[in-house]
């Protein structure tokens, strides 16, 4: 009983702060594609906040819980935004942009939910709910955006890094996306079985980091 309990408490801790981070995390990667010429996820119905339209059933819910039972990061994914790179301007440089742009939201709501931990601090709040949501928000997000930005197709950081690199080799390094399955699966797997979350998590923390860091100014001022 105990066990279902957390499991239950857990979920309802992170599901705001799991479904912002999904939401807006694919919605910025269609707003940027959306500026730079390519329409497609606006077409689609695609540019919304709604959680609802991002919802992945094994990627935005089984996946996280059962890693954060595992090993205490609720690392996870949406139904990816459609993006049609050949109607961007400059396909190979705007890409990695549209690709930053998800990772990049998550590191903005990340600061935001550190931030809200800084106020609920300041105003004495010992509701052990919002603290835990607060401290949800920044560590999902971090864990998002770490994630997200491993250099390998199709992930963002793989995308970056193919727009980055001349054009040959983006060529052949992009190829790897028509793979991507496969690539999620074998990055799974590794968490899973504690092969690759140890530096996950060090980069996680040191996000985290940063996010101190930034707020600091803010914790000096209210204090």
């Amino acid at each position: 009983m105990n066990d279902i309990n957390h499991i239950v408490q857990t979920i309802a801790v992170f599901l705001i702060p799991v479904l912002f981070a999904i939401s807006l995390h694919e919605a910025a990667h269609g707003y940027v594609a959306r500026y730079f010429g390519d329409p497609t996820a606006s077409n689609e119905g695609r540019l919304s906040l709604n959680p609802a339209k991002h919802i992945d059933p094994f990627g935005t819910v089984l996946l996280p819980l059962l890693l954060y039972l595992t090993i205490q990061i609720p690392f996870g994914y949406a139904k990816p935004v459609p993006v049609d790179y050949s109607q961007l301007r400059n396909p190979k440089k705007q890409m990695a942009w549209v690709a930053l742009a998800g990772p990049g939201a998550n590191f903005c709501m990340g600061l935001g939910w550190m931030v809200l931990a800084v106020l609920l601090a300041t105003a004495n709040v010992h509701e052990s709910f919002f603290l835990r949501m607060a401290a949800a928000g920044v560590s999902v997000n971090a864990a998002m955006c770490v994630f997200n930005m491993i250099p390998v197709p199709p992930l963002d950081g793989g995308r970056v890094l193919t727009g980055l690199l001349p054009l040959a080799l983006a060529r052949h390094f992009g190829r790897i996306e028509q793979y991507g399955v496969y690539v999620f699966g074998v990055l799974v797997a590794l968490m899973y079985f504690h092969v690759l979350d140890g530096a996950l998590i060090a980069a996680v923390q040191l996000l985290i980091g940063v996010f101190k860091v930034l707020v600091l100014p803010l914790t000096l001022l209210l204090n």
